[in-house]
């Protein structure tokens, strides 16, 4: 993976070799030096402080996803930074549908990460916290039965009681998130910090994207280039009514890899 702003020479997959950039040549990441590279911003002084970070995959002509998947679009390198930002996460905030289309599972520890996420004060692994108005979902799935850390729901004031109960009865935490049956982007990152999740990760889909752009309660997207054309009518990174003001981001780092841009932005 090069490195284009700054400008560096490096590669994702882990290995061995002088420090990055030392002698002009590439070489490869470490684990520790992605970590480095993808760090959540320093909390102030009090410890507060919460960071909202998305990470998305889109083709050249703007699919997030082929036959409902993003994984058909993503790489080996894609996928080591989608483990990096997992592991740097006190929660990964995903939506229903995201849930069931692509078969989510409870995030593991990883021994790598380990002594990372202990000196930060984390647990072993990141919760999963699912945005969800109707809560259809299945609650047999060891996303809810057997997850390290307990799974949240995200949802509104109005769900119905008995699916309430239902994912309460397979050890989910249900957190209000608004008045109605949906939820509120802003009230939910309010909920998390209040949990102690301040350092946020969302991995959509496209509608809880959209959602949480048109709050403002996006801080940062980290989007992966995919180089293949799809064409059909796969959905954006983003959906749902547009902003009345476009929301602008600067460009924070920038790497590469075999075709794949692994871009970071962060709103201005």
């Amino acid at each position: 993976m090069r490195r284009l702003f700054p400008v560096t020479h490096q590669t994702a997959d882990s290995g061995s070799g002088p420090a990055p950039g030392a002698d002009g040549t590439d070489r490869e990441w470490s684990l520790a030096e992605l970590a480095s590279a993808y760090a959540y911003p320093e909390r102030d002084a009090g410890g507060a402080g919460v960071w909202l970070r998305a990470n998305m995959v889109s083709t050249l002509d703007g699919a997030a996803q082929h036959d409902g998947r993003s994984q058909p679009i993503s790489s080996a390198a894609d996928m080591r930074i989608f483990g990096t930002l997992r592991a740097l996460a006190d929660v990964v905030v995903v939506g229903a549908e995201t849930v069931r289309r692509e078969g989510y599972r409870p995030a593991r520890a990883r021994a790598e990460f380990a002594a990372l996420r202990e000196a930060a004060g984390q647990g072993p692994a990141p919760a999963i916290a699912v945005v969800s108005a109707g809560l259809e979902l299945d609650f047999s799935l060891p996303l809810f039965t057997s997850p390290l850390v307990p799974t949240l729901i995200l949802t509104g004031a109005a769900a119905a009681p008995d699916r309430i109960a239902a994912a309460r009865k397979a050890g989910a935490r249900v957190v209000i998130a608004g008045e109605g049956a949906g939820v509120d982007p802003a009230r939910a990152v309010r909920a998390l910090a209040e949990l102690g999740h301040t350092r946020l990760l969302t991995e959509g889909g496209p509608r809880l994207l959209g959602q949480l752009t048109a709050a403002g309660v996006l801080d940062e997207l980290c989007l992966t280039v995919s180089p293949m054309l799809t064409a059909g009518d796969a959905q954006r990174i983003a959906g749902g009514p547009s902003v009345a003001v476009p929301h602008r981001f600067e460009l924070v780092s920038l790497l590469e890899e075999e075709g794949f841009l692994f871009s970071r932005y962060r709103q201005v």
